[in-house]
């Protein structure tokens, strides 16, 4: 995909937005074609990380014990969830908000647990935790500044993901755009790759 072609696009759907009342995104799509994602072996599950965030704040939810509960409010996480706790949020209202709102890390200790308890509804809406294998922070920050990318439903070849807000500057939309249509092509090949539209949430889709 070409950067110049790329910053073009971005730049005529911005045009489109016109006065709303809240902050839109803009959302990249790719469309596939000859790639049959209703095999196994085909299913992308991407988390990619945008070299210059989202543009907007991102909640982090983190299952833990004391110690990775401790470390996890000292690198700014939201909201933090002990083995104790977590009969707490099988309340469907509260698990709706972690699915709806957060960004889910989990010590791996952790994760059969939350399984146990979530994984049927967290699955279907494609938010189970991501296993915290390293520095807490580390996975912390990154969580702000990653989207996922997951086929799934009656696996159509669309994949489509935010890659910031409005209030980006261009430059930093152009390298987010890039990092996840590198990300994709390095699983579907770029001779599979049948177009790709950015569009604000509520803008018109402009084909690269």
């Amino acid at each position: 995909m070409d950067k110049s072609h790329l910053e073009a696009g971005i730049k005529k759907a911005l045009e489109y937005k016109g006065k709303r009342k809240f902050r839109q995104s803009l959302e990249l799509i790719i469309n596939t074609r000859s790639v049959n994602f209703s095999k196994p072996e085909n299913r992308l599950k991407l988390n990619i990380v945008l070299p210059s965030g989202l543009g907007k704040i991102v909640k982090v939810a983190v299952f833990g014990d004391e110690s990775i509960v401790r470390d996890a409010k000292a690198a700014g996480a939201d909201l933090t969830i002990l083995p104790t706790q977590i009969e707490e949020y099988t309340d469907h209202k509260k698990l709706s908000d972690l699915a709806s709102n957060y960004i889910l890390l989990a010590h791996p200790k952790m994760m059969s647990l939350v399984a146990k308890n979530f994984g049927q509804y967290l699955g279907k809406k494609g938010k189970l935790p991501t296993p915290i294998i390293g520095k807490v922070s580390e996975f912390v920050n990154r969580a702000r500044r990653t989207v996922r990318i997951r086929t799934k439903g009656k696996y159509l070849p669309t994949l489509q993901t935010m890659v910031g807000t409005e209030d980006l500057d261009v430059p930093s939309l152009v390298e987010n755009c890039m990092s996840v249509y590198s990300k994709v092509v390095s699983k579907v090949s770029e001779g599979n790759i049948k177009s790709v539209y950015v569009k604000l949430t509520m803008g018109k889709s402009v084909k690269i």
